[in-house]
C-alpha cells in the first residue's frame, strides 16, 4: 500500500505546469498508481480550467461606469453568440455525431538490468535513455532530459543491495517502480514518493530487489566511515 506521496505545493505547481519534466514525469508516474493523487490532481485541473474559462470570458468584456457590459469583440454585447455558451447545446451536438473511437493498443517498453527485464511506465517511453553505469550491487542509466544541474535516472538496486548511508547537498525525489527497499524510517513499495533534502539521512537498502525513478540536483554525502572515501563519486550515483 502506497504511504508517500508528493505535497500538496507540489501536486499543484504540477497542474500549473511549473515543474521540469524531471519532476512532472515523476509524479505523473506516481498518480497513475495512487488513487488519492489522482482525485488531487483532478480536482486542482477542474479548479484550473474554472477560473482560466472565467478570465477568458471575461476578457472579452470591458465595464463602463454605468456598469453596462460592452463586448470588446467586433460588434456589441446584443450581438454576441450565445450559443457558443449554451452547454447543453454543445453536449447535443457532441452526441450527434457517429463517429467511433479508435484506441489503439499500448505497446509496452522495457528496460533490463542485470538479467532482469522491467515494463516502463507510460510516461516514460519518449524519453531517451542513456548507457547503464554499474557500482557494486547498483546499477545506473540516465535520462537524457538536458535539465542542466537536475539528474534523472532509473537505479536498480540487487537483492541484498543499498546505498550507503547518506544526506543530500540538494534535493533528491525517488519514486519506486518496481520491488520494495527500507531504511531507518521504514519500509517502501511500489508507488511510494519519497522526497528528501539535506535535512534527513538514511541507508536504504532492498532485500529482494528493485527499480527507482530518480531526480536530484546535486550529489550524495556520505556520511558513515570508510563510504565517506565515495564522496567523489556522489554526483554518480543518482
Amino acid at each position: 500500500m502506497i504511504k508517500h506521496h508528493p505535497k500538496f505545493a507540489l501536486i499543484q505547481s504540477f497542474v500549473n505546469g511549473d515543474l521540469p519534466a524531471s519532476l512532472s514525469a515523476g509524479i505523473a508516474i506516481h498518480a497513475d498508481m495512487c488513487p488519492i493523487c489522482q482525485q488531487h490532481i483532478a480536482q486542482l485541473t477542474d479548479q484550473l480550467a474554472a477560473v482560466s474559462f472565467e478570465e477568458a470570458f471575461l476578457d472579452r468584456f470591458i465595464v463602463d461606469e454605468n456598469t453596462d457590459l460592452q463586448c470588446t469583440d467586433e460588434g456589441s454585447a446584443d450581438t454576441l453568440n450565445v450559443d457558443a455558451f449554451n452547454m447543453d447545446n454543445m453536449i447535443d451536438k457532441i452526441t450527434q455525431s457517429n463517429a467511433i473511437d479508435k484506441h489503439e493498443a499500448k505497446i509496452e517498453k522495457t528496460v533490463t538490468f542485470n538479467n532482469k527485464t522491467y515494463i516502463l511506465p507510460q510516461v516514460l517511453h519518449n524519453m531517451l535513455l542513456g548507457k547503464t553505469t554499474n557500482i557494486g550491487k547498483l546499477a545506473r542509466a540516465r535520462f537524457q532530459l538536458n535539465e542542466n544541474e537536475i539528474h534523472t535516472s532509473l537505479l536498480q538496486i540487487e537483492p541484498s543491495g543499498g546505498v550507503p548511508e547518506h544526506t543530500h547537498k540538494g534535493f533528491e525525489l525517488t519514486l519506486l517502480l518496481e520491488g520494495a527497499f527500507h531504511d531507518e524510517h521504514g519500509e517502501y513499495v511500489k508507488g511510494d514518493f519519497i522526497m528528501l533534502d539535506g535535512t534527513h539521512q538514511h541507508h536504504p537498502v532492498s532485500t529482494k530487489g528493485c527499480l527507482c525513478y530518480t531526480v536530484a540536483n546535486d550529489a550524495l554525502h556520505f556520511t558513515q566511515g570508510i563510504n565517506k572515501l565515495l564522496n567523489p563519486i556522489g554526483a554518480f550515483i543518482y
